[in-house]
């Protein structure tokens, strides 16, 4: 039996109102009891403010693809009414965990809390496929959190981006045996780096000026070796206000992923060993410029809750982490951001405009303070783009495992990008970068826009006392 149809049979007869009889758990039933939060589940009131803001169900109309109908189908697996199948697996993995329903939300409903949580019982019990099972060993044991390794991942691409072999895999069509979802992110794909941020600058930066305080930089582990440049004017654009930078090198990925995927143990770990690097620095502020990673750090203190060694300086952590932009706007010195006079090669002001990153919106809830910054710098006109609150579909890897609904939100989203007739589109999560550079590619509209993080797009306009940039 479908999700949606159990919610048309089920959703009158849960513990909102009247049960029917219960039936033993089985045993995924049996753990999703143990790790859910049963007072958040009760805590939604079911009003349905949550609908206007999720994109799954305003693409399907489905109940089931709606937040109040996951939490209902959560329920009604935990309270034994339903039997939690293949079909109720699909839904929680179509759901892009943006959380948008949660700042909407009157009840305070943490349903990015419940949804990691199911998926987390969902791994639990789940057999994968033998290359299944390899490939997230590989990822999420073998890779991520092994910050040589990503680097020799970094240095490897860059072989491939620079050796000629692209071009090759290009002009013989050995692309072509790839699907073309995977061609198109390898077109959009930002030159790679086997040398992170520290490798470049070291640990320690000094601030320009009087300092203000003390930032520890998180590097991440995508952004150090796919966004290096952004890394490394991250930093610069740092101690250009004011802060004197620290990078912890025994940091490690953030677990964001992980923790998404169902591999809350591993993400645990990785808390575990960012807290200890961070908390040793002694920094004042912890300054993230993704807004994936962000978001989960700034929930580590939920994440650790229930280790007694660690609670503390979780809230420490969680307490000190800001997004990028929120730490220059509100704590810092702020340079003077100036775009070149002359006008764009259509003639045109030189044209801005912004999509939100999800998580740095609903979780961190941020979404002012980038926009502020962009609208400091002068000889730019910024557009808002509409739905801008809305998810691009990169979600992490939704993009790669759930390629259909992420292709037919980033279609949609595109059809307002196009109405702002912008020259440059901006974003602060490099998932999103990525995801609006292909809808950039994919609607031939390369020669008029690109896509950028804000970070770069700050840093290049410092009117005076830029820094030379690394050989």
């Amino acid at each position: 039996m479908a999700a949606d149809e159990h919610m048309t049979q089920n959703e009158t007869h849960t513990s909102w109102g009247s049960s029917p009889a219960k039936k033993p758990l089985n045993p995924l039933a049996q753990t999703m009891k143990l790790q859910l939060n049963y007072d958040e589940l009760t805590n939604c009131m079911r009003c349905g403010f949550c609908q206007a803001a999720c994109p799954t169900f305003l693409e399907t109309g489905l109940e089931a693809a709606s937040p109040r109908g996951r939490i209902a189908l959560m329920k009604a697996v935990v309270d034994g009414v339903m039997k939690p199948d293949q079909s109720f697996r699909e839904q929680m993995d179509l759901c892009l965990g943006c959380r948008a329903c949660e700042p909407v939300c009157p009840a305070d409903v943490k349903y990015g809390h419940l949804l990691e949580e199911t998926r987390d019982s969902l791994e639990k019990h789940e057999e994968h496929r033998w290359f299944v099972k390899a490939v997230r060993k590989v990822a999420f044991k073998e890779m991520f959190p092994k910050p040589k390794r990503m680097k020799l991942v970094g240095k490897l691409l860059r072989t491939y981006q620079k050796s000629g072999l692209q071009k090759v895999a290009r002009g013989t069509g050995i692309m072509n045996l790839f699907p073309k979802n995977m061609r198109d992110m390898e077109k959009i794909l930002p030159e790679a780096s086997g040398k992170g941020v520290v490798e470049t600058l070291g640990t320690r930066v000094p601030a320009k000026g009087e300092k203000i305080a003390t930032v520890g930089m998180f590097r991440g582990c995508l952004m150090d070796v796919m966004f290096t440049q952004t890394n490394l004017k991250t930093v610069r654009l740092l101690s250009e206000a004011g802060f004197e930078v620290v990078i912890p090198d025994t940091q490690n990925c953030c677990g964001a992923l992980h923790a998404h995927s169902g591999e809350v143990d591993q993400a645990k770990s990785l808390a575990r060993q960012n807290v200890r690097a961070f908390r040793e620095a002694g920094v004042d502020y912890i300054a993230s410029n993704a807004g994936g990673c962000g978001a989960l750090l700034v929930e580590y203190d939920h994440l650790l809750h229930d280790e007694p060694d660690f609670a503390d300086d979780a809230k420490w952590f969680a307490s000190r982490v800001k997004d990028v932009s929120h730490l220059l706007l509100e704590k810092g010195r702020l340079p003077e951001f100036r775009q070149p006079e002359r006008a764009a090669a259509d003639g045109r002001p030189f044209t801005i405009t912004y999509q939100d990153s999800c998580h740095l919106r609903n979780v961190m809830r941020s979404s002012n303070a980038p926009r502020n910054l962009m609208k400091r710098v002068a000889n730019v006109d910024f557009v808002e783009l509409q739905g801008a609150d809305r998810c691009c579909g990169s979600a992490g890897i939704y993009n790669i495992v759930q390629t259909e609904m992420a292709n037919q939100i980033l279609e949609h989203k595109m059809e307002h990008v196009k109405e702002t007739n912008a020259h440059m589109l901006i974003t602060s999560n490099p998932g999103c970068l990525l995801q609006m550079k292909l809808g950039i590619e994919r609607e031939n509209m390369s020669d008029q826009m690109e896509a950028v993080h804000i970070v770069d797009f700050l840093y290049d306009r410092i009117a005076e006392s830029k820094p030379s940039r690394p050989s």
